[in-house]
């Protein structure tokens, strides 16, 4: 069994490789190792707080999980993912991105599982950066809608993975996926589109 690490790096952690994790972080290189798991996490770990945090906040407190909580689930479910410190800073937070989407996921499996047939207040899709005038009912819902979005176009799942999910700039998703801002501008404004339709039952 892994532990996730706490927000503090560990006292064994060598000032070479706190620096070298710190530059890497602010290269601009792509691919630029983020060195172990275990060693990046604790470094970074408010900026994944502020992922959690924003991700919980769509919630409208309908989910037990905690910022720290949700951090620390995606985190173990990272630890899989051997290549996932070594593809670069955009693709670290895009596959976190991935990793708190499932973990909110299970939950609510689980929440919905236990309490069946309780209305609650619907999912916002507003990202922030552009508004969507559209609802999800479940997060659930929505989820089914990304599963059937994957099939059609891989690329439009990953960008509002990166862009709801992780809420991240165009910048780097565009980096994590290898793509332009504005093919990532124009995949934002078309999975919107679609998903709007798929949650109101409309999709072609």
């Amino acid at each position: 069994m892994h532990d996730a690490p706490t927000g503090a790096p560990s006292p064994s952690m060598q000032p070479s490789t706190r620096a070298a994790i710190v530059g890497a972080l602010q290269s601009h290189d792509p691919a630029a190792n983020l060195g172990d798991l275990a060693e990046l996490v604790p470094l970074i770990f408010d900026e994944l707080r502020v992922m959690a945090r924003r991700q919980l906040s769509r919630q409208h407190e309908r989910y037990t999980l905690q910022t720290t909580e949700l951090v620390h689930e995606a985190y173990l479910r990272l630890i899989g993912d051997h290549g996932v410190t070594r593809r670069g800073r955009a693709y670290f937070y895009a596959a976190a991105a991935r990793a708190m989407r499932q973990v909110l996921v299970d939950s609510a499996r689980r929440r919905n599982a236990a309490k069946r047939g309780s209305g609650e207040a619907a999912l916002s899709l507003d990202e922030g950066t552009g508004e969507v005038d559209a609802y999800a009912h479940e997060l659930l819902d929505l989820d089914v809608a990304m599963q059937e979005l994957e099939r059609r176009n891989p690329r439009f799942a990953r960008v509002v993975e990166c862009r709801f999910f992780g809420g991240m700039s165009v910048e780097d998703t565009a980096e994590a996926l290898g793509v332009s801002p504005r093919t990532v501008k124009s995949d934002w404004a078309m999975a919107r589109a679609w998903l709007y339709d798929a949650l109101r039952g409309t999709a072609a």
